[in-house]
C-alpha cells in the first residue's frame, strides 16, 4: 500500500492537533515486531492521529521505522522529533442509523425554585426529563404534544 501524501499546511495542522497527545504505543528494544505493528494499526483505526514513542537511540533507524509504518499501514508520516513519531490516517465515518420515530433519551436538568422572600437561597432540584417531555418556564414537566402536520405540505396532494 502506498503511503498518503500531505501538503505542508496539512502536516502543520496535524502537528498542532497532536501537540497535546500522549504516546499510545511504545516501541521497545525488539523494534518493529508484528505485534507492535498490529497495535499501531489498531490505534490508527481508533484515533486517526497517534503519537508513538521509540525506545531506540539510533536516529536513522527511528526514521526508517516511521517510513516502514507509513508504507505498511497506509498512513502519512507527520513528524519525527527526538524519540517521538507521529502518524496520521483518515478515519472512516461511522454510519448512524437514523430513525425518525425515535425520541430523545432522558436527560437530567437542574431546576432553580426561587423563594418569595428576597434573601434566601434558591432551592435546587434535579429533574429527569424524558424524550417526550418538556420543561416549562415555571419548572414543571409537561408531556410534549405530538406535532400536527400541515395538510398543505403533505406530499402528493
Amino acid at each position: 500500500m502506498p503511503q498518503i501524501k500531505l501538503t505542508p499546511a496539512q502536516r502543520k495542522a496535524h502537528r498542532a492537533d497532536a501537540h497535546h497527545l500522549v504516546p499510545v504505543v511504545h516501541i521497545g528494544g525488539d523494534g518493529l515486531s508484528a505485534n507492535v505493528i498490529k497495535e499501531i494499526d489498531a490505534a490508527l483505526t481508533a484515533h486517526g492521529l497517534i503519537k508513538i514513542r521509540a525506545m531506540n537511540d539510533d536516529r536513522v533507524e527511528r526514521a526508517a521505522w516511521l517510513e516502514t509504518l507509513a508504507e505498511q499501514l497506509n498512513a502519512a508520516p507527520i513528524q519525527h522529533i527526538g524519540k517521538l513519531l507521529l502518524l496520521w490516517r483518515p478515519m472512516h465515518e461511522k454510519e448512524k442509523a437514523l430513525d425518525e420515530e425515535r425520541m430523545r433519551g432522558p436527560r437530567t436538568v437542574k431546576v432553580l425554585k426561587f423563594s418569595k422572600r428576597g434573601g434566601q437561597r434558591p432551592e435546587v432540584k434535579e429533574v429527569k426529563v424524558l424524550g417526550n417531555e418538556r420543561l416549562t418556564a415555571g419548572g414543571k414537566i409537561k408531556r410534549a404534544k405530538p406535532r400536527i402536520k400541515s395538510i398543505k405540505k403533505a406530499p402528493g396532494l
